[in-house]
């Protein structure tokens, strides 16, 4: 029995090591020499300081900024603690009712605008943590976004054009706009 429980122990010691210390630290290693920028959270920086990162959705509320998707993270929006979609369905009356004062607010901030609301302004992805939106939402906003920051509406539209990314491969995915990306080139246009 003691040399049974002797190989167990031995055992549980040895994979403990192997699993728990040596497997994620040759992992960790190889992302540090491969991807150090994927590694280290995709971090965006701005005057030497991170701002966010490219990969999890910032909360713009403002105006002057392009809004991204709404997060069904709580207590607060795009929290990447808790990335959790909200399981509301189509026919959910909260998510009705959610959607509906998330079009008032975005009519409110662009009253002028009667364009239709793109659907991923007012409803939330899977993660509740997206960091893209569609062109059509880009597009919805660059009336708004040049107007209160009077800029020439050709300058953001130029704006929304260069932060496009395409399909992955050409043909993976959709083509989407990173919006900490674009508000901060929106920023930097400004101090021009």
């Amino acid at each position: 029995m003691s040399k049974l429980l002797r190989n167990i122990l031995v055992m549980l010691l040895l994979l403990t090591v192997i699993t728990g210390v040596l497997y994620p630290l040759a992992v960790t290693g190889v992302a540090q020499l491969l991807f150090p920028k994927q590694a280290n959270g995709s971090l965006v920086e701005k005057d030497g300081k991170a701002v966010g990162s490219s990969l999890i959705g910032q909360s713009f509320t403002e105006p002057k900024y392009f809004w991204g998707r709404p997060s069904a993270t709580t207590p607060m929006a795009n929290n990447g603690a808790s990335s959790t979609p909200s399981n509301t369905g189509p026919t959910n009356p909260a998510l009705v009712d959610a959607v509906k004062q998330r079009i008032d607010a975005l009519h409110t901030a662009d009253p002028g605008n009667t364009a239709p609301v793109p659907v991923d302004l007012v409803t939330a992805s899977g993660s509740g943590l997206d960091p893209e939106i569609t062109p059509a939402a880009a597009q919805y906003q660059v009336a708004r976004v040049a107007r209160v920051r009077g800029l020439k509406e050709a300058d953001v539209q130029k704006l929304v054009t260069e932060a496009t990314a395409g399909r992955q491969l050409g043909v993976l995915g959709e083509p989407r706009v990173n919006v900490l990306q674009i508000n901060l080139a929106l920023d930097a246009l400004q101090k021009r």
